[in-house]
């Protein structure tokens, strides 16, 4: 009898102790275990910028919702502080801020930096290429992120698509666009390799970051400008000083924007912390491009029913030259190198499967779709 009475107590107090040690975990208890996730948890704490003015709508608003997922999917596991352009980091600086450590990560849109490598604009929009939701088919069903892997891996970091503004517009012009000859001594602010295209038609391309585009308009500094479309432009102020929108942009047919992140930093990482980035990052993706056509819709009309501007296409002499300039960059890009050429054909290679197939899905049916309303 005093042999059981001494198993039960001693039994009894291991019981106690073990309650005690698991309650101490953060409160964590077999009888709740939704609280023992703490134990061991460690917290990943990132520093970000943006390439985008502060709380600016489509751009860094879209950097922010991507920080509150992720810190909300990991339950606070991966705490991000997030910084506009210009309050840290300068917007154009963000890609060697990552690279030198800096900051941890970045929102930005990829081409910015065609500096660094001239085949990086394929994982962001190149003329006459890829639509917003054709991109994302090609990064994570056809070969483009291991590709986007192996080139950023040269610069040491990683970078996911976390948001697209869909077909932008053609941009904003201060006299109207007749002929081939109207683009000769223009200066237009237009990034990428876009800027390419105003060259070779005889103007002077201008880069500079969004938040000086519309003091230099306004000043003279250029003469024209792209930006984005519709929502955002109308949002910029820019239909103050320029009257002539044309569109669409064969120049950015679906400009996506990255979440661009030290590969060390990424690496580091645990799994489900990788695969939370990850889907917050194409959440936001799929998210943009309907966010963007649904204001981009409403702003269209508004500008031109209560501010009087002019929306127009560019001629079909001016498409047909820019659409055969864009080709003729975009080769030339493929040669540049062993890496440019690998990341070229693949992207080729969706294209034009793409192209037979747009016939019967959102084109084909878009076009018909207009036909049969007149509008």
């Amino acid at each position: 009898m005093k042999s059981n009475r001494r198993k039960f107590i001693l039994s009894s107090l291991i019981s106690v102790g073990s309650g005690i040690a698991l309650a101490n975990c953060s409160g964590g208890t077999p009888d709740k275990p939704s609280k023992s996730t703490s134990v061991n948890k460690n917290i990943y704490k990132w520093k970000m910028s943006t390439a985008f003015p502060k709380n600016f709508p489509g751009s860094d608003l879209n950097a922010q919702k991507l920080k509150n997922y992720i810190e909300n999917a990991s339950d606070g596991q991966l705490v991000i502080e997030h910084f506009g352009a210009g309050e840290i980091i300068p917007a154009y600086e963000i890609f060697d801020a990552v690279r030198n450590g800096t900051i941890d990560c970045g929102v930005s849109a990829p081409y910015y930096w065609i500096s660094k490598h001239k085949a990086i604009p394929f994982f962001c929009t190149v003329p006459g290429g890829m639509t917003g939701i054709e991109k994302f088919s090609w990064i994570n069903f056809g070969g483009g992120q291991e590709l986007w892997d192996k080139l950023y891996s040269q610069f040491n970091l990683k970078g996911i698509l976390c948001s697209n503004t869909g077909v932008q517009m053609g941009g904003w012009f201060k006299k109207e666009i007749k002929s081939l000859e109207d683009f000769k001594g223009l200066k237009m602010r237009i990034p990428g390799i876009g800027a390419e295209i105003i060259n070779r038609l005889g103007g002077t391309a201008v880069n500079m970051p969004p938040g000086e585009i519309m003091p230099a308009l306004q000043q003279g500094v250029i003469d024209a400008t792209e930006w984005v479309g519709p929502w955002v432009d109308k949002i910029s102020g820019l239909h103050k000083i320029a009257k002539y929108y044309y569109g669409p942009g064969i120049h950015e047919p679906g400009t996506a924007n990255e979440l661009v992140m030290s590969k060390d930093k990424w690496q580091d990482l645990p799994n489900n912390l990788k695969e939370i980035v990850k889907n917050s990052c194409h959440a936001i993706y799929i998210e943009s491009l309907a966010e963007f056509l649904h204001f981009n819709s409403l702003s269209l009309e508004e500008l031109k029913s209560q501010h009087n501007v002019k929306v127009l296409n560019f001629n079909s002499e001016i498409m047909n030259v820019m659409f055969k300039i864009s080709r003729s960059v975009i080769t030339e890009f493929s040669q540049l190198g062993e890496i440019h050429k690998e990341i070229y054909e693949s992207w080729q290679n969706s294209l034009i499967k793409y192209n037979k197939y747009q016939k019967f899905s959102d084109y084909g049916y878009i076009k018909e779709r207009i036909n049969s309303l007149k509008v």
